[in-house]
């Protein structure tokens, strides 16, 4: 701390903050679609700081702690008041025991991060990651004012949705963490054309896609581990049954 801190990533973070902060201001205030937005920019802020630490070569212990408190706000906090405000009052105990449950498994999740973060391959992140679910959250909200759906819709589903996300965030899925060093090499041609089309409809209808590409991320742990479970299965008889070869030869020794 006596030779200083690093300015630029830093900044990042703080701003990742601030537009946290400034989403529970207006969410105080009753702008809830406000405050949606407001998320998803904490999020391209958080999103940002890791990259420019990286490229620039000023990451730090300091960075990553500060990192984490920042994303408890702006990603566990900053949500969980937002439902509660927007959809899960009316619920009662059980909307505000969501809500809180919501903040613990976003705490739960930056703490298991920061420890397992040198013995976790990089490709890959253990559970949903904190700005996804908070971004899950916020374009459920932008959706709904999208459409302009009655209050009546969003009751149960929203509540079942922040116990999903909830449970998502402490699992053992494994979610793509998009920092494989292949992605910025080169590529076939046709990956930059399916990039334009997925921009272009993007940009078509914003709010609808990106609570589709929120929604298709979130749901991509569970389905990769359906996926991959034939294949475990056998990895582990092949394990199972070369510790039992080896024990046998053991015996007959």
């Amino acid at each position: 701390m006596r030779k200083g801190i690093y300015i630029l990533p830093n900044l990042f973070t703080t701003g990742s903050l601030f537009a946290g902060f400034y989403s529970m201001v207006a969410t105080t205030n009753g702008d809830f679609r406000t405050a949606a937005i407001w998320i998803l920019v904490s999020s391209i802020f958080d999103g940002l700081d890791g990259k420019v630490a990286r490229l620039t070569g000023t990451a730090s212990k300091f960075g990553v702690e500060y990192d984490s408190l920042a994303d408890l706000v702006a990603f566990g906090v900053t949500p969980g008041l937002l439902m509660y405000s927007w959809a899960l009052k009316p619920f009662g105990r059980l909307g505000w025991v969501a809500a809180f449950l919501f903040v613990a498994c976003a705490a739960l999740r930056l703490a298991r991060f920061n420890v397992q973060v040198a013995t976790v391959e990089s490709k890959r992140f253990v559970g949903l990651p904190t700005p996804a679910a908070a971004s899950m959250v916020s374009s459920t909200v932008l959706l709904f004012y999208h459409f302009g759906w009655p209050s009546s819709f969003k009751k149960l589903a929203i509540l079942i949705l922040i116990y999903f996300v909830a449970f998502l965030m402490v699992s053992n899925f494994r979610y793509y963490s998009f920092k494989d060093p292949e992605l910025i090499k080169r590529q076939p041609f046709v990956f930059l054309v399916l990039a334009v089309l997925l921009l272009t409809i993007i940009a078509a209808q914003p709010v609808i896609m990106l609570f589709v590409v929120f929604l298709c991320y979130v749901f991509s742990g569970p389905a990769a581990y359906v996926m991959t479970w034939p294949r475990r299965r056998r990895l582990e008889r092949a394990v199972h049954k070369r510790h039992e070869a080896v024990s046998q030869g053991e015996k007959h020794e």
